[in-house]
């Protein structure tokens, strides 16, 4: 179960249009930021697919990316999967990386309760697990056509609801939006509840139009097969492959698993604010205004 990351060269073949030298170049870029950490090609690779082969756009995520991850410690520090708070957040929710892509070659994640205790459920430790899955896949996978997020409602409670925390949820949106190495391409809600309303309005003032635009709520499966068929889903989605426990427990072995890549991952994706040319950056710089959103839809 060990993570075998994506083999660079494949990843050029797959994807013709991107430049060997263009990434190259950046990552030389990497190299010369006295503050930064070196990163490998794999890891230019996906911020510069994700940035749609804009160099000057990858630059500025790059750099937003390792910012939040130094800055924001209750999403990125402390990546140990066996630390208590993060073996709650694994039986407190079922966070699956779907093993199919759609016909278009999106990649799609399932976020879900699994344990439906409201005094359970820590919004910040479970977006912890959830971008420790995240990071930890799309290493493996490489880049992709684009990412679709679901998140399915069913069992969540106003008692839920008023444990996100505002500047929680804003750090997560700022993160997803300016910073993650992906192409968002959609944003789903199943098994919608009919406080739906009380959610996005907790979300609505952190997300930027592009973001907004994505947001399709499902009242029912058959308008959410439109864009995840009912093949890339697993069986208890009414879908064709194993179903969500399979999936799950499978995720959640090779996180085990791969404990030691994670928690080196966190050392080598911080900022030294020391060595920053400049200004050196704190919480508020990357929270606590309005930045620019990273183009998320691609032609």
């Amino acid at each position: 179960m060990k993570m075998i990351p994506a083999n660079v060269e494949e990843q050029y073949r797959r994807f013709p249009d991107m430049d060997k030298q263009d990434v190259l170049k950046l990552k030389q870029w990497v190299q010369q930021q006295p503050h930064m950490p070196n990163f490998n090609e794999l890891e230019v690779i996906l911020f510069f697919h994700a940035c749609h082969y804009s160099m000057e756009l990858t630059k500025r995520t790059i750099e937003t990316n390792l910012s939040i991850r130094t800055h924001c410690p209750e999403f990125f520090q402390n990546l140990d999967i066996e630390r208590s708070e993060l073996k709650r957040a694994m039986n407190t929710v079922a966070i699956l990386p779907l093993p199919k892509s759609t016909p278009e070659g999106y990649r799609v994640i399932i976020g879900r309760l699994a344990d439906t205790d409201t005094s359970k459920f820590n919004f910040a430790d479970i977006m912890k697990f959830y971008c420790m899955i995240f990071d930890l896949w799309i290493t493996e996978g490489g880049i992709e056509q684009g990412h679709i997020l679901v998140m399915d409602l069913k069992g969540v409670t106003l008692g839920h609801v008023a444990r996100l925390g505002l500047l929680t949820m804003k750090k997560f949106l700022v993160y997803l939006q300016e910073a993650a190495a992906i192409r968002l391409v959609g944003f789903h809600f199943i098994n919608i509840v009919p406080f739906i309303d009380k959610v996005l309005a907790l979300m609505n003032p952190f997300m930027k139009k592009e973001l907004q635009a994505m947001i399709q709520l499902h009242s029912n499966m058959e308008t959410f097969y439109k864009y995840v068929p009912k093949d890339v889903l697993p069986s208890d989605y009414g879908g064709l492959d194993v179903d969500s426990n399979e999936i799950k427990n499978a995720v959640y072995k090779k996180q085990i698993t791969n404990r030691e890549f994670m928690m080196d991952l966190e050392k080598r994706h911080q900022i030294n604010e020391k060595l920053r040319p400049g200004k050196p950056k704190d919480a508020s710089d990357l929270f606590g205004v309005e930045g620019n959103f990273k183009k998320l839809e691609f032609d």
